[in-house]
């Protein structure tokens, strides 16, 4: 018996610097799934970035995010074309599973995440907080 999904299947794996070219050009954004304080630590800077955290950090230790989809489905829709990343590749893939089992029909997985972009020496961006500006993303 397997243990892949059927949705594991339909998901689409590319390698990171098909990203990079998909992002300039505008019509994909990028979906961050990594915590909000692991994303300003270092993020994708190409195009449109968004942050949707796949996995939330409790007490109890790191839990799936229960309001995931309902998050992703404020800042976009099923027909929009994200591109799904996040530290190493484990956490963008279930997430894209959840968004193609969800109807999202134009996805892609990022394989590798953040580490991959930063040892290709592709843009990186750092959001700091500046008491008389706000958060920054430099």
């Amino acid at each position: 018996m397997s243990t892949n999904s059927s949705s594991e299947a339909n998901v689409i794996t590319i390698d990171v610097l098909k990203p990079y070219d998909l992002l300039y050009n505008g019509q994909y954004r990028y979906l961050d799934v990594r915590t909000e304080e692991e994303f300003k630590n270092g993020h994708v800077s190409v195009g449109d970035v968004l942050n949707v955290p796949s996995m939330i950090d409790t007490p109890e230790g790191r839990v799936k995010n229960p309001d995931f989809l309902e998050e992703v489905l404020q800042v976009s829709t099923k027909d929009d074309y994200p591109i799904v990343g996040c530290q190493g590749g484990g956490r963008s893939l279930n997430a894209t599973i959840d968004l193609v089992d969800a109807g999202f029909k134009n996805v892609y997985n990022m394989g590798g995440g953040y580490l991959a972009w930063v040892q290709n020496g592709l843009p990186v961006a750092v959001v700091t907080d500046d008491p008389q500006t706000g958060p920054l993303s430099q």
